[in-house]
């Protein structure tokens, strides 16, 4: 079982990565950073901040990132919840649970069209509430706008949650996937001139990530359905070395 749950994480993690590279989020990066920090586009990308400023961009980007952690993981915790109320049919909602990842895979890969992913549409904030606790606010309103956007990558973590059944296993899920979405907006705001020459290389290349990323949720889906995914969990724990399991 602790096997199962550390795959899981795993996952979660790359979902995370794989939503920060969604089109409804690596190209307005640099917009959501200069509305969250107050400061021009042009002196962020400029490279040339005094202490002062960086220790502005630090603060806020941490608490945008807590705030659209919070509401990643309250929807980890209700979702895990959900399944927890329902324990004794985990089979059936592991099956059903795979069939939606499966589902939501085929349209990251282009091969579905779900109308309410593809009407993404941007929270606009006409100014951001005052303070380091205004960045908070605004980033859990803007985890609300990303949702139907990312929302295949989103609800294929919380379809895991759902079926880990205890809610400690949710909170983990969306706080490793979080995690994955928040190390590279953080990264990528101490350093916006590198990112955006990645940007300006990377862009073409979005597609493909989509679909890589829809394929492994296609292959998650199938390994859930055909009850494989523990069995696989199994597998990569006992490749996985002592040492690193006790620290899991």
């Amino acid at each position: 079982m602790q096997g199962a749950e550390n795959l899981n994480i795993m996952v979660a993690m790359a979902a995370g990565l794989l939503s920060f590279l969604s089109p409804c989020v690596l190209p307005l990066f640099p917009s959501y950073l200069s509305f969250i920090t107050g400061i021009s586009f042009d002196e962020l990308d400029g490279g040339g901040l005094n202490p002062g400023s960086r220790r502005v961009v630090m603060l806020n980007s941490v608490l945008f990132i807590l705030g659209f952690s919070f509401v990643f993981i309250s929807l980890g915790a209700s979702f895990s919840l959900l399944g927890q109320t329902f324990l004794n049919y985990q089979t059936i909602i592991s099956r059903v649970g795979g069939v939606i990842i499966v589902v939501f895979g085929l349209y990251l890969i282009g091969i579905l069209k779900i109308p309410v992913f593809m009407q993404y549409k941007q929270i606009q904030l006409k100014n951001k509430p005052a303070g380091y606790a205004g960045s908070a606010v605004v980033g859990a309103v803007f985890a609300a706008g990303w949702t139907p956007c990312v929302g295949p990558i989103l609800g294929s973590v919380l379809m895991l949650a759902t079926t880990s059944g205890k809610v400690s296993s949710g909170v983990s899920l969306l706080s490793a996937y979080s995690l994955g979405l928040a190390v590279p907006f953080l990264v990528s705001s101490f350093a916006l001139g590198s990112f955006m020459k990645f940007y300006a290389r990377f862009r073409k290349y979005i597609k493909v990530f989509h679909v890589i990323g829809g394929i492994l949720l296609v292959i998650v889906g199938l390994l859930l359905i055909t009850n494989y995914f523990t069995l696989l969990a199994g597998i990569a724990a006992g490749w996985t070395p002592s040492w690193l399991l006790e620290r899991m």
